[in-house]
């Protein structure tokens, strides 16, 4: 990243917008928000799009409610997006993850800053890509610094930022949060951030459909494998139906399968709107990153991946069924 250049290129005001993945998770939105507050107090004009919907849960960050969502209003954004100067790409590493968005920001101008986590990231005209990185918020959070912005880091923009990280990490608990990790959360805590508050937020606002739909999920849809140290939790969409389903109320199920004791690797097979989606989660070396990709059309990072599939629920399960037999020792060897 050559920030000389970036910091000439912001000299001047800039038509800006920021972006970030399809299905915006807490770091996605959380990275985008927190910049969008520093980069708003020097005159730019920002927009903030994401491809779609995102959970209830995160709509309390500062910020939200000047959010647009391509899917629902796409003849507001696509002009947005072509007559952008800077468009920021932020949580992910190739543009087909920003589903019907890909083509305009493919075709559109601008320069194109990616700040990411991901492996394996497309070339952008600018490149921040740490797969090292606890989450995309911690490296929004460097690029501030780096760009001399530090001094308008905002406590809206920090709220934001550490629900990224936080989410990111697990609560600070994946292998991936690091000791400048910590570093940066002290340093807002320093500067007056209530931390407690935003787990609130994010933690503590559940609806009582969410917590049955986890007491299903656990008990009578959850695969428990001890010879092959995992786990398959699946859920159709007749089952999300009948718990009242919401964007997001499958947050974190995956982490649950991890927490049993031995188990090395789990994946969540969840069907909605037709279409079936996975998640994967592994402990120590068995890389659930190259296991999306190999079977399932996905990616992400080394223990925490998602995919597709193109098969019905029952089949996808049979389907992980085999490749955990297929990848038996790596995965009771990983930790």
């Amino acid at each position: 990243m050559n920030y000389n250049k970036l910091k000439e290129l912001f000299s001047s005001p800039k038509k800006i917008v920021i972006t970030t993945h399809k299905s915006p998770d807490g770091d996605a939105l959380g990275s985008s928000l927190g910049l969008f507050h520093v980069l708003k107090q020097f005159s730019h004009h920002i927009s903030v799009i994401v491809p779609n919907e995102y959970p209830d849960f995160l709509k309390w960050m500062p910020g939200n409610n000047e959010v647009l969502i391509f899917e629902e209003n796409p003849e507001n954004c696509i002009p947005v997006i072509q007559n952008a100067e800077v468009i920021f790409c932020l949580d992910f590493n190739t543009l087909s993850r920003i589903s019907d968005m890909q083509n305009h920001v493919a075709s559109s101008k601008a320069v194109k800053i990616l700040i990411d986590h991901h492996q394996q990231p497309d070339e952008f005209d600018f490149m921040l890509s740490d797969t090292s990185a606890s989450s995309t918020s911690q490296l929004v959070y460097d690029f501030i610094e780096n760009m001399g912005w530090k001094n308008n880091l905002t406590q809206e923009s920090a709220e934001c930022l550490y629900a990224g990280i936080m989410t990111d990490t697990g609560s600070f608990r994946f292998p991936s949060t690091s000791a400048r990790t910590h570093e940066i959360v002290a340093e807002m805590k320093q500067n007056g951030l209530q931390h407690d508050k935003i787990h609130i937020n994010i933690y503590d606002t559940f609806s009582i459909h969410r917590i049955k739909l986890l007491g299903f999920a656990l008990t009578e849809r959850l695969d428990y494998l001890p010879e092959h140290q995992s786990v398959i939790i699946y859920l159709s969409e007749e089952d999300l139906k009948n718990y009242k389903y919401q964007t997001g109320d499958t947050e974190g199920l995956v982490n649950y399968g991890l927490s049993i004791k031995n188990v090395n690797f789990v994946a969540l097979v969840k069907e909605w709107n037709g279409i079936v989606k996975l998640s994967f989660r592994s402990k120590g070396k068995f890389d659930v990153n190259q296991f999306a990709r190999n079977y399932f059309n996905g990616g992400g990072h080394k223990n925490a991946a998602g995919g597709n599939s193109q098969l019905n629920v029952k089949e996808t399960v049979a389907r992980i069924r085999e490749l955990i037999k297929k990848h038996h020792e790596e995965i009771i060897t990983a930790y």
